[in-house]
């Protein structure tokens, strides 16, 4: 895994498509050949739940640490006791899922004193397209929130502007250009720009960053 760290923690604004990304880089990783644990402590959102896949990633060989299946409607702060262990993995790439909003960085602000001496990467996933994060500085504001009620530093940013089914090339380009101002402004680099895989061919001569392309999984209930 190339300049990668081992620890990756996924967090962003609520809506902004954290569980979808770090479900497809999961599934990245793991076809790269790296044994991959993938950590649900999203305790925020109970219809989009990465646990609901369990069986598709063991299938794929990605290890899944979560709440209980049984507990995807229950608006609890459920946080598995497997998840302390998982920081030790030195074998594998651990990805954690956390939750948006200030309840969701709280959670993570838990295993603060795992993680103070331990190497990892959090990135911020940014959408431009949602109300409380389109502009430069209301996504600062929120990441800085961010940090620090989860005790933690934002190290890169990716760029996920987007509108699930609906969108378009043109958001992808324009969000992208705003997240690249936001890393210029506050000396982040942007780790990738996430990309519907049907839309890569028509974006990919004009995007900056590195594309992370996606299949959507996090289909809402009423689909």
């Amino acid at each position: 895994m190339k300049n990668l760290e081992k620890l990756i923690i996924i967090t962003g604004h609520f809506g902004s498509g954290k569980s979808e990304i770090a479900l497809n880089l999961s599934k990245k990783l793991r076809k790269e050949g790296e044994k991959v644990v993938l950590v649900d402590i999203d305790i925020v959102n109970p219809y989009f739940c990465i646990r609901d896949f369990r069986d598709e990633l063991q299938a794929e060989g990605i290890e899944l640490v979560s709440a209980s299946p049984h507990l995807s409607n229950a608006e609890l702060m459920v946080v598995p006791r497997q998840v302390s262990g998982a920081f030790y993995r030195e074998d594998s790439c651990v990805i954690m899922d956390i939750g948006g909003d200030d309840m969701g960085a709280v959670v993570l602000g838990q295993y603060n004193a795992h993680l103070k001496d331990k190497p990892y990467e959090m990135y911020f996933v940014v959408n431009t397209l949602r109300p409380l994060t389109s502009d430069g500085r209301s996504v600062m504001e929120y990441m800085e929130s961010i940090e620090r009620s989860s005790r933690l530093k934002v190290t890169k940013l990716i760029s996920n502007t987007n509108l699930s089914y609906e969108t378009t090339a043109e958001d992808i380009i324009s969000g992208e250009e705003k997240v690249f101002e936001i890393s210029e402004a506050t000396g982040l680099p942007v780790a990738y720009t996430v990309v519907r895989r049907d839309l890569v061919d028509e974006v990919k001569e004009r995007i900056k960053g590195e594309i992370l392309p996606i299949d959507i999984y996090m289909k809402p209930p009423w689909r």
